[in-house]
């Protein structure tokens, strides 16, 4: 269907949906979007067509590591949260790992370690995770190995030259970054390793790799290999597995990756212990940006370099391409994007790692040695409790928050989704298939239109077995006898007319 007659038709389908809601005057409070904000926020619709909504979240300052109290960072590489809020830098350049408070302040700095009644230091760290026992995991990249400390700083573990038949012979082991689950099982993403997140057990044995991800080649492509020289073979990356570049474990064990994707269609993965992506996909693939240019500031596919797992479903992922936080619910809906590249507060030159505190995001920029601070709009955070109240089972007060949302942007597409869903769970099916029209929902419109479509036959049954029968019976007294007495009346009309 063209598409302005399909939006002339969701313009007419919105009025009805605003009726049945008693949603009146659906964007008289809609906030300009990127106001008083130095980048943009939007979203993509159901034709992958950029909207833009009012800002989700805001710049809420940056602090450095001098405002800190422990001097400048240098090209720091990773940032992790503790249940607390307690915030660990790896402050690649300097060799160290900086520990803060929630607020940031100072709390102290690792650069060594008592390692065998010898004074051990840490080499270019690129990656730092504490884990749920409270002991911090480095992905000590410079001295080839994985440092596990506990919450005293004393040493536990040191994990360095696995050794395994699935390993090529004169591998050398170079972590970036690392991660824990519950049951104390590390995951290390290591340089120049493309066959997938390397696994160990609580004591460090290495176990095997998990979520390995095979590029599929095209008839043409392996058509196109014959010919092609040794060397032209060499520089063919694409039929490399792809290389991951950060991770995070959610309360329940699956590792969130992120990955550099070479088909340029999903760029996260959700991994169960066998090692399988169970992630849910919505309509906007989970790889960035959609379009993009070849030229220019912004140019080339998105890069995502970090996940962050927020609760309640939500995740979050971080473009260093294009300096873009993309965030996402437990089904793979994309619900706000925002950031960007400069020099402002609130945008960056080389984003390298993402967490938070609570609602509160946190970017770690490893060129402008700085972390950035972001904080949620009453838009953002509306949409952050209508997707934990939905997750949580409670449609109700999750219907509210929708509704809220629908008052500052009346074209968000996933709000009458939601509100559709808790329609279509309170049996008002008619409703929620003004919903999910409006939504551009085809799944949940096939369902509410079914469950319409049968309450009309029960509704209606009475009247039509009625019918039914009625057209039976004059059936049967056509057969039996009804044509014989219609022939003889034409015939009797015919005599007496002669």
């Amino acid at each position: 269907m063209n598409k302005k007659i399909t939006a002339i038709i969701k313009g007419a389908s919105v009025i009805a949906c605003a009726l049945v809601l008693c949603v009146t005057d659906l964007g008289s409070l809609r906030v300009q979007a990127g106001q008083n904000v130095p980048y943009e926020t939007y979203t993509y619709d159901y034709y992958e067509d950029i909207k833009y909504t009012p800002a989700a979240y805001v710049p809420d300052g940056a602090v450095t590591g001098n405002q800190m109290g422990c001097g400048s960072f240098l090209s720091p590489q990773d940032l992790n949260t503790d249940k607390e809020g307690n915030v660990y830098i790896a402050d690649t350049g300097n060799n160290r790992i900086v520990v803060a408070d929630p607020s940031l302040k100072l709390v102290r700095v690792i650069d060594s370690f008592q390692n065998q009644g010898v004074e051990d230091h840490f080499s270019s760290p690129n990656g730092v995770y504490s884990s749920s026992n409270g002991n911090l995991y480095i992905a000590d990249t410079g001295n080839f190995r994985v440092v596990e400390l506990d919450a005293r700083d004393n040493l536990v573990q040191i994990i360095q030259n696995p050794k395994s038949d699935v390993l090529e012979e004169g591998y050398v082991f170079s972590p970036l970054k690392v991660a824990v689950d519950y049951a104390d099982r590390i995951y290390v993403i290591a340089q120049n390793q493309f066959e997938g997140i390397m696994a160990f057990d609580e004591v460090g044995q290495f176990i095997g790799f998990t979520g390995t991800i095979n590029v599929q080649i095209t008839p043409w492509e392996i058509f196109w290999r014959r010919f092609s020289t040794r060397e032209q073979r060499a520089r063919q990356q694409l039929f490399i597995p792809t290389e991951f570049t950060g991770m995070e474990i959610d309360d329940d064990g699956f590792v969130y990756a992120t990955n550099v994707d070479a088909e340029g269609e999903q760029s996260v993965r959700r991994l169960n212990p066998s090692g399988e992506d169970v992630i849910q996909q919505g309509l906007v693939p989970l790889s960035g940006d959609l379009t993009w240019r070849l030229t220019g500031t912004y140019s080339g596919a998105s890069r995502i370099v970090d996940v962050v797992v927020r609760g309640k479903g939500i995740y979050s992922i971080l473009d260093s391409a294009r300096g873009r936080i993309f965030t996402y619910d437990h089904e793979g809906n994309l619900l706000y994007i925002f950031g960007g590249l400069g020099s402002q507060e609130g945008t960056f030159t080389t984003p390298t790692a993402i967490d938070t505190i609570g609602e509160e995001i946190l970017v770690l920029d490893a060129n402008k040695n700085l972390v950035d601070k972001f904080k949620p709009t009453n838009y953002g955070s509306l949409i952050n409790q209508a997707v934990g109240l939905r997750y949580d089972g409670d449609e109700t007060q999750a219907v509210e928050c929708w509704q809220e949302v629908l008052k500052l942007d009346s074209n968000f597409e996933l709000a009458y989704v939601g509100i559709g869903k808790s329609l279509l769970a309170a049996g008002q099916n008619r409703e929620a298939m003004d919903c999910f029209k409006i939504g551009n929902n085809k799944q949940y419109y096939s369902i509410a239109y079914k469950r319409y479509r049968n309450e009309i036959l029960k509704d209606n049954l009475s009247f039509i077995l009625t019918a039914v029968i009625v057209i039976v019976v004059l059936i049967l007294v056509w057969k039996k006898g009804g044509k014989k007495l219609i022939l003889e009346k034409i015939r009797e009309r015919r005599m007496n007319h002669v």
